[in-house]
This record gives C-alpha cells, sequence and structure tokens, in this order.
C-alpha cells in the first residue's frame, strides 16, 4: 500500500463516522480496528502457513488449540478469538458496538500483552444517554476498513505508524492542535535512527515517546542494517541481540498507541505511562 492510498483509505474512514465525533477523535476510533484488522489478517496467514506446513486445516486448528488449552500459544504470535476475527466482525449486523467492545476485550485476555492496549476503547460508550457513535456509523467505518488487507504480505509493519501521522496531521492541526506534540516528523525520526546507528544489544530509551516512532525507528534501521527476511517478515539473525527498548508517555491515548506500534513490529518493548519529569519509570 503506497501513502496516497493509505491516505484516501484514512480519509474515507474518517468520513464515514463524520458527524457524531469530533475530528480530533477520529484516531481513538479508526486506529484500534486497523490494529485489529492488522493482527487478523496476520492470524489468517499464519494459519495458512501451518496448514500448509501441517497438511490440512483440522490438523492446524487442532495444534492451536492445543497449545492454547496449555496456556502457552507459540504457533502465532496473537490468538485471534472466533468472534474478533474480521470476517466475523463484518458479518456482525446488529449490536455492533457492544460486539466490538467485547471482541477487542477477548483479544486482550487471550493475549496479555495487548491488554490495555488494544481494548481502550469502549465502542457502546454514551454521553448525555446517548450513543457516541452509532451502530451505523461503525458499520459504515468497518466496511471502509475491509477495503484493504493488511496482511505480512500486503503492508509494511509500519502502517499503523504511518495512519497516525496521517490522522493527527490532517484532523489535530486542522482543530488548532500541534500534531508535533504527539510524534516525531518521520523524516526526523529516519534522520535521528541513522545518526544513532543503533547497533545489536544496545539500550534505546525515549523519556517522551508519544506514539513510539523514534523507537521504532532506530529498530527498523537495525534491521535494515543487519536483517533477514523470513515468513514474510524481516528479523534479527538469532545470533545477534534486538535493541532493548524502552520509553515513557504521559497521555493514555499516545501511550496505547505506542504499545501498538511495538507490537506490530514485533519489539520486545517496556513502555510505561507517567510523566517522566515527576515520576519517571526509568532511573538507572
Amino acid at each position: 500500500m503506497d501513502i496516497q492510498t493509505l491516505e484516501t483509505w484514512l480519509w474515507d474512514a474518517a468520513c464515514a463516522i463524520r458527524g457524531p465525533v469530533d475530528a480530533p477523535k477520529f484516531k481513538d476510533y479508526i486506529l484500534p480496528l486497523v490494529f485489529l484488522k492488522r493482527l487478523s489478517d496476520v492470524f489468517d496467514d499464519e494459519m495458512a502457513r501451518l496448514e500448509a506446513q501441517f497438511g490440512g486445516a483440522k490438523i492446524a486448528q487442532s495444534l492451536l488449540e492445543q497449545e492454547r488449552a496449555r496456556g502457552q500459544v507459540s504457533l502465532v504470535r496473537f490468538y485471534i478469538p472466533p468472534p474478533a476475527r474480521w470476517e466475523a466482525i463484518r458479518r456482525q449486523t446488529v449490536g455492533l458496538g457492544q460486539y466490538l467492545t467485547d471482541a477487542v476485550r477477548s483479544v486482550a485476555r487471550e493475549n496479555p500483552r495487548l491488554s490495555g492496549v488494544i481494548d481502550m476503547v469502549d465502542f457502546n460508550a454514551t454521553a448525555a444517554g446517548q450513543r457516541i457513535i452509532s451502530d451505523e456509523h461503525l458499520a459504515a467505518l468497518i466496511e471502509v476498513l475491509s477495503r484493504h488487507r493488511l496482511g505480512l504480505e500486503d503492508v509494511e509493519p509500519d502502517i499503523l505508524g504511518r495512519a497516525y501521522e496521517y490522522l493527527l496531521r490532517k484532523f489535530a492541526e486542522g482543530q488548532g492542535q500541534s500534531a508535533g506534540e504527539f510524534y516525531t516528523p518521520r523524516e526526523v525520526g529516519i534522520l535521528m535512527a541513522r545518526l544513532l546507528e543503533p547497533e545489536p544489544g544496545m539500550t534505546v530509551y525515549d523519556p517522551a515517546c508519544g506514539s513510539g516512532g523514534l523507537l521504532i525507528k532506530c529498530h527498523l534501521r537495525l534491521l535494515e542494517r543487519h536483517g533477514q527476511r523470513e515468513n514474510g517478515r524481516v528479523t534479527l539473525p538469532p545470533t545477534l541481540a534486538p535493541l532493548r527498548v524502552f520509553g515513557q508517555e504521559i497521555n493514555p491515548a499516545t501511550f496505547a498507541m505506542a504499545r501498538m506500534n511495538a507490537v506490530i513490529h514485533d519489539i520486545e518493548a517496556d513502555i510505561r505511562i507517567g510523566d517522566t519529569m515527576r515520576q519517571p519509570a526509568f532511573k538507572d
């Protein structure tokens, strides 16, 4: 997916919920669903690989369920429960707000790493006795997001970061807010990563990490120099140690975005919420 396609897609997604949701809040509803769709599409890709590897869908599903029963899933990155898979969501016709809320919470329960990340939004929330966003608007948003596949071979992992940057730039700045408060422009992040030239095993720390862009760029620079492509993704050879990634962010929504960004890039990052100036999470 190129940048123009991405931006057109996100603009149409924003238009689908325009009206009931203020423009600066578009990202709060769109990004978690983009994240969920990415997880679901990657899960489908990984299941297809397992089916080819083990000789059929039933065998692959049985092996996965056996792992899940033992409480330790390793065959796939994240286990996505059937009701939370994108096609199931797309088929839902009634009670969509509660269904989506239950879906993201079920994903968080199955995958503790995603707790407090994917389940931050209540799609069924009300204000003054009325739904903030109706099922009709949510259905329209889901249909727009269904236009593009976000699997391993369809988009780069940086899709979420780019989506976040676009939504902030387009709608936060349009409302008189500074998008620069929440993310560092992509070009600056790439330049800083090249200046730092991180090596395997190094520590990278950002005390005000925002959406995690600078941390991600350092990780991507390491992969650019030392990575190898395997199973649809670029990874470090097992002989090389990954970066040790740390960050802190005061804004809860932006903190969740940073965690999503780390997950989607397969980074084991320690990102914590809080005010670095008053309550630093990392003191050494």
